[in-house]
């Protein structure tokens, strides 16, 4: 199921007009605040008027210059990010709940399924007040798919969560994108997010559109730096090779070995691995003696300037697309240019947990 969105709504501050579509996966909207996100999923939900919307999904019009659907006519699943809970009622009734507005047409879990994907089924009796935050979270995302969604719609559902509780309900979203046949529209101002969740990207900036294409596409455009430069990175597709008994996790990105903390994931397991620009080192000399252990040969794609004294170079590589990010003086004094063969050479402690995710990018 594919999702067409063209919607156009003038602020005073800002004049939105995007065109994209959103195929089966997760998609995420990407950007810095301000830049239309969040009105472009309100305008998906049916929550806002826009001056110009035609939404829709497969042959399900949603809006046009002459229909308007209201928002519970929808078929989507909303999790906004205060997750909104009746504080009266248990977890069960909370998610119970959601049931009242299913439309039809859309995915049918059943109860005791979404309590098993979700890890819900200690929680049933407790009150919201009893909840952690990814807790709620995970109740709001159950009482979404208990509608019976044709496609999830998720409004920055981390973001009043601290890093813990993030990587809580993370892998929870990952199973939803890998398990379940609904499409979910995500929205993220968080380089890391995005690069562990998405499929798809629409990279944002003043309420236009940027880019359009795979995580892994999206993220490695020198170009793309929607959460500004010291969040740029590149997203490596890899397999679990082995677990060392040093507690580091080896990897293998497209015949690269790739050493990082111990893993939680099994041998022969796909995981996708953020590497930050900023974490790169370039060297035209193959590393001899030195303590990082990923030395990865590539060589230069592109490079581009900004408006200071930093460079952000593209790399071709054997593993995936990388990016480094260096002062310009390093990129004069190695003669860095198109073609120039060089390694990447990349702390092993440099790759935090939340950089590495379930799924290929």
């Amino acid at each position: 199921m594919t999702l067409f969105v063209h919607v156009k709504h003038r602020y005073e501050s800002l004049s939105i007009d995007v065109v994209f579509e959103a195929p089966p996966g997760l998609t995420v909207l990407f950007g810095p605040s301000g830049c239309g996100k969040t009105s472009i999923m309100r305008a998906v939900a049916g929550l806002l008027r826009s001056d110009r919307a035609e939404i829709s999904l497969d042959d399900h019009v949603l809006s046009d210059g002459r229909r308007f659907l209201p928002p519970h006519k929808r078929g989507l699943g909303y999790v906004f990010q205060d997750h909104r809970l009746f504080p009266h009622m248990s977890v069960l009734q909370n998610l119970r709940y959601g049931q009242r507005f299913a439309q039809g047409g859309g995915i049918e879990l059943g109860e005791e399924r979404v309590i098993e994907l979700l890890g819900l089924g200690p929680l049933r009796d407790r009150r919201p007040v009893a909840l952690s935050g990814g807790e709620a979270a995970r109740v709001a995302l159950g009482r979404a798919l208990l509608a019976r969604p044709r496609m999830l719609l998720a409004d920055e559902p981390l973001a009043s969560l601290d890093a813990a509780r993030k990587a809580e309900i993370l892998p929870y979203f990952e199973r939803l994108r890998d398990e379940l046949d609904v499409p979910i529209l995500y929205v993220s101002h968080s380089a890391a997010e995005v690069a562990r969740l998405a499929t798809t990207i629409v990279a944002l900036s003043q309420g236009r559109v940027v880019k359009t294409g795979a995580a892994r596409d999206v993220l490695a455009d020198p170009n793309i730096t929607p959460a500004g430069p010291r969040a740029v990175g590149a997203v490596l597709d890899a397999q679990v090779r082995t677990h060392h008994s040093d507690g580091l996790t080896e990897l293998d990105a497209g015949g690269i070995a790739l050493f990082l903390p111990n893993v939680s994931a099994p041998v022969g397991a796909m995981l996708r691995v953020r590497i930050a620009a900023q974490d790169v080192i370039l060297s035209t000399d193959a590393p001899g003696a030195i303590s990082a252990l990923n030395h990865i040969p590539g060589q230069v794609k592109s490079m581009r300037a900004g408006s200071g004294p930093g460079t952000i170079v593209a790399l071709d590589t054997a593993a995936g697309a990388l990016l480094a990010r260096i002062t310009a003086r390093s990129a004069k004094a190695l003669d860095l240019q198109e073609g120039r063969a060089v390694w990447a050479i990349v702390k092993t402690v440099s790759v935090a947990p939340d950089d590495v995710g379930g799924g290929r990018g």
